[in-house]
């Protein structure tokens, strides 16, 4: 009797494998990567920075007491906490559909200021299904704007100029033709977060993610990307629609505020050999929330108790050219220029603007050359990163959140030497 069941269910088993084999035409391979890494950097302003000050955005302005810059002064730091570990699984197919997934984390969380201990955060994890000319990917991953990144080794990968931000997203594409692909997106907040009112204040900024939560609408792109031996062009434009607040000032009526902006963009890559160029430009309407130099206003106040904006414009290029395999040059350009707020505002405490940068900029330009010497999966790289911003004023009679008048220069040079071990 035990020999019977015995037999049964190893035909039952069989059976099962069969059918299982027949639908499956190959198994997950799983690969772990990652790096150790380590970034010693020096400047020689006060900056806004974040992470042991190693990602950086830009210098602070003047701040002037008897004739002196407090904001003049030299600091330096090093830290290994930007190490990555991650894993990738491909080759799974099941029913025609091609499967994977990726899940990646780093030691960039749990600091304030430059002091702290590093704790695992999560980068990325999502996955991915194709079949014939149709993928889709869905989980957290790069922001459509920011995925294109510039060839530098610093860590703010280009930003404020170029959009940086990871968040939760659907991406589907398909395929119009062997070098044309068709992309759209539906996106979601979580680190990288609008600005907005302080909920039942007449004043004051807050960032959140409930500003699109209570929109109940997705941040959506939709784009092109033409690819063909070895050009990349991708065109596209995001639109996001928020609702800073839910109710008045009183916190006893619900209003029906909302600002939508769109945004959009055009990359471009070539490469041959050991040369490489890399393009970006973006016309933002806000953009804070991808990293850009940028908010929103009010305009007025309405009868129903309701208020409505109208957001800043943002011009952010850049230009990256890479040469070289072992011994590599790198040379990155950036300008960023603000053109103020679209419509009149009703005064600047009601301007709701990115925490990582200053509504009283006027243009910004950062010029990054690098050289990486590459031994193996071993790298050491030395990078001058030059960032200069012009500060001004708003003129008193001034509605457009622009500065002006009393324009000048700052300037934050910055050298960082980075060694890093991949595996």
């Amino acid at each position: 009797m035990n020999i019977k069941r015995i037999i049964l269910s190893a035909a039952l088993v069989s059976l099962m494998t069969a059918g299982a084999s027949a639908e499956e035409s190959s198994t997950p391979k799983i690969k772990v990567y990652g790096f150790v890494r380590n970034y010693a950097s020096f400047d020689t302003r006060e900056s806004v920075a974040g992470t042991e000050d190693l990602f950086y955005y830009l210098p602070k302005d003047r701040d002037i007491v008897d004739g002196v810059d407090l904001n003049e002064v030299n600091s330096f730091r090093f830290a290994a906490l930007t190490s990555r570990l991650g894993v990738d699984v491909t080759g799974y197919e099941f029913k025609g559909w091609k499967m994977g997934a990726k899940i990646e984390t780093d030691f960039y969380n749990g600091l304030s200021g430059s002091t702290g201990t590093a704790v695992l955060r999560l980068r990325q994890a999502y996955f991915t299904l194709a079949k014939d000319d149709f993928s889709l990917k869905f989980g957290q991953a790069w922001h459509p704007l920011a995925a294109d990144l510039p060839d530098v080794l610093s860590l703010n990968s280009g930003a404020p100029i170029n959009p940086f931000s990871r968040t939760p997203l659907l991406q589907l594409d398909y395929r119009l033709g062997d070098a044309l692909t068709l992309s759209a997106y539906a996106i979601w907040q979580m680190q990288y977060t609008s600005a907005g009112p302080v909920e039942g204040a007449a004043r004051g900024v807050s960032y959140s993610a409930d500003f699109i939560k209570y929109g109940c609408t997705p941040e959506f792109f939709l784009g092109l990307s033409y690819s063909a031996e070895g050009a990349l062009v991708r065109v596209g434009a995001d639109l996001l629609s928020i609702k800073p607040r839910r109710y008045d000032t009183n916190l006893t009526k619900k209003v029906s505020d909302r600002i939508t902006t769109v945004s959009p963009f055009v990359y471009a890559q070539y490469s041959s050999g050991k040369f490489s160029v890399k393009a970006k430009t973006v016309f933002a309407e806000a953009g804070e929330h991808v990293n850009l130099n940028g908010g929103y206003a009010v305009t007025s106040f309405n009868e129903d108790g309701s208020w409505s904006y109208t957001p800043t414009r943002n011009s952010s290029s850049w230009i990256s050219l890479i040469y070289g395999d072992r011994l590599q040059g790198i040379f990155f350009a950036g300008y960023v220029k603000n053109f103020g707020t679209a419509k009149d505002i009703v005064d600047n405490d009601h301007l709701y603007f990115s925490k990582n940068s200053f509504s009283n900029m006027n243009q910004m330009y950062r010029i990054t050359p690098t050289v990486v010497y590459n031994f193996g999966k071993f790298s050491v790289g030395l990078e001058y990163e030059l960032t200069g911003v012009e500060y001004g004023e708003w003129g008193e009679n001034d509605r457009r959140a622009l500065a002006t008048q009393n324009l000048h220069w700052v300037t934050n040079h910055r050298v960082q030497l980075i060694a890093k071990f991949s595996f």
